[in-house]
């Protein structure tokens, strides 16, 4: 089974969730969110596959995300809107993201991440 685990290498959160994966010995390729931002496609993709409201894909505690005032812009966004801008920055976006064949998860909650790699 393939595994994405997009990371900011730097992130602390990001360093739990690859000491975990890396515990539980499952395989993975890593990929660092920004040198290599999620595209728009790549994002819609892994929306759809969440099934998690778009918000959760956003950074909200990110300085980025603060300095844009997006708290207020996004609730006036299109779902495409939504999308273009995430894929302008990687650290826009909510992180780790983990993306499976049976779903995607987006920041790290253990409970979450051993249901996609178990099932």
């Amino acid at each position: 089974m393939e595994v994405l685990f997009v990371e900011y290498p730097k992130c602390s959160t990001c360093q739990k969730a690859r000491k975990w994966l890396q515990e539980r010995q499952a395989p993975f390729t890593s990929r660092h969110i920004k040198e290599e931002n999620p595209t728009k496609e790549e994002l819609q993709e892994w929306h759809e596959k969440s099934g998690l409201d778009i918000k959760r894909f956003f950074n909200s505690s990110g300085m980025l995300y603060k300095e844009m005032k997006l708290k207020d812009k996004l609730k006036d966004m299109s779902l495409e809107e939504k999308y273009n801008l995430l894929s302008t920055d990687g650290m826009l976006v909510k992180r780790p993201i983990l993306v499976t064949e049976q779903g995607v998860a987006t920041g790290f909650k253990p409970e979450e991440w051993e249901k996609l790699l178990i099932s």
